[in-house]
């Protein structure tokens, strides 16, 4: 398994030596070195702010997490002065292909015309996105790096807010203008200012593996649903540079995820799918998704960006990509404010945009997390209880025919298992009969 790929050092700033009335005092505050946070420090640095960067780690890139990354995220990138070397290092695609079985049965292209300047998307892992990001905050002298700065109390006041952070060396306290909250899911500063995050979380468990090995396999995102290594659920391979292979395998919602997440279980799976055994693991996790926002991205003077404001699935890779439009959404409205060329009420307008963002990506990744994660796939897909949900027609007919109309909830897996058999050739029947008709919403077949 790969080890960490980059560690920083702690060190002792002399903000730390000042107390009482002698606080360090400083316009913007970042809270969280992920991608976001770094991309938002950078903005707003190129735009003459001065910006201390917090982060409670002293290291970036455990696993590729984040591989996704859009047009629009390259071309911010770009201003930010680092998009071609992420492009550089990355997998350029556009093709995705969608398979059925060992049958594909649609194909996708997300740039079709030329032209330009970037691609549709890069595969390229987390680690290199953030170590890229870090190299170029050490370019600029307005961004205040600190490992290992950990922030455990927050209090707002009329035109600042106190923070006390955490460091091996013990905690000191500074005053902040501003806070951006950039610090991911589990955001600490969330709970701090109280806020509910509210929204569903799905029981689908997926496994991850990055697979270091030789492949010939074309530089295309392919998805399986019921495919022959892997019967009944659904799979994805896409490549990442150096050789790495992302694999991701949907388990059933009761797999035990200390057994699933075991090298020696993994490699039977991954093997299956390969048709060999020669590859390596470089990380292996297991995640849940879940689709999720706070209700308001503003609390008085802090700020939420990322996933620290709002979270999706990850089919349709819009969880990093949204959070870097939330950065560079949020760095003009807050350096006009800092430079008093705006009033502070701009700042409201970050929350009308960016939640409406948050609500259409969290809509659309719900629907595609219902559709592209079923318990069974179309032969085996005709609900086993009496009573099923309708099924929302997806909005192409080929992705209907993949469908295969209704499905059970994922906690009925095991009960419908048995009539799997029987129910098959009904699923198929309906699958052919959907394609057909024009009704929006089509009521599942009962299977007796």
């Amino acid at each position: 398994m790969a080890p960490t790929k980059t560690q920083f050092g702690y060190r002792r700033h002399p903000d730390q030596d000042r107390a009482g009335a002698n606080l360090a005092e400083h316009a913007v505050v970042v809270v969280g070195a992920g991608p976001v946070g770094l991309s938002l420090a950078i903005d707003l640095a190129q735009r003459g702010q001065s910006v201390v960067l917090l982060d409670d780690a002293d290291r970036i890139g455990e696993g590729s997490r984040a591989i996704c990354f859009s047009k629009r995220s390259l071309e911010f990138w770009d201003r930010l002065g680092i998009g071609q070397r992420m492009v550089d290092k990355g997998v350029v695609w556009s093709v995705g292909k969608i398979f059925h079985g060992a049958s594909q049965l649609y194909q996708f292209n997300l740039l079709p015309e030329e032209g330009h300047k970037r691609p549709a998307f890069i595969n390229l892992q987390q680690f290199y996105a953030e170590a890229y990001l870090v190299d170029r905050v050490g370019e600029l002298p307005a961004i205040d790096l600190r490992w290992r700065n950990k922030v455990v109390g927050l209090e707002q006041r009329n035109d600042h807010v106190l923070l006390t952070i955490e460091t091996p060396d013990g905690p000191y306290r500074l005053h902040a203008g501003f806070v951006v909250a950039c610090d991911g899911a589990r955001s600490s500063l969330r709970q701090m200012v109280g806020a509910e995050f509210a929204g569903q979380v799905f029981e689908d468990q997926f496994l991850i593996a990055d697979v270091k090995m030789t492949a010939a396999f074309p530089t295309e995102r392919w998805f399986w649903f019921d495919p022959p290594f892997h019967a009944g659920r659904s799979a994805l391979l896409h490549k990442q540079p150096d050789d790495i292979w992302r694999i991701d395998l949907q388990l059933y919602p009761d797999a035990d995820p200390v057994a699933e997440k075991r090298p020696e279980n993994v490699r039977p799976r991954i093997a299956r799918m390969l048709g060999h055994d020669k590859f390596d693991f470089e990380w292996i996790s297991l995640y849940k998704f879940q689709c999720r926002r706070m209700d308001r991205f503003l609390h008085g003077r802090v700020i939420f960006a990322g996933d620290a404001a709002h979270q999706v699935s990850p089919f349709g890779a819009r969880g990093a990509n949204s959070g870097l439009e939330d950065a560079e959404n949020i760095a003009w409205k807050l350096d006009r404010v800092l430079r008093g060329t705006s009033p502070e009420a701009l700042l409201g307008s970050y929350h009308t945009e960016r939640s409406a963002a948050a609500d259409e990506n969290i809509r659309e990744s719900t629907r595609s997390t219902d559709f592209m994660a079923p318990v069974v796939a179309t032969g085996s897909a005709v609900c086993a209880r009496r009573c099923c949900r309708w099924r929302r027609k997806p909005s192409s007919a080929s992705a209907w025919s993949m469908a295969g109309g209704c499905r059970c909830p994922r906690s009925m897996t095991r009960r419908c298992q048995p009539r799997i058999e029987k129910c098959g050739a009904a699923a198929r029947d309906q699958a052919r009969r959907c394609r057909t008709r024009r009704s929006r919403r089509i009521p599942a077949r009962r299977c007796s």
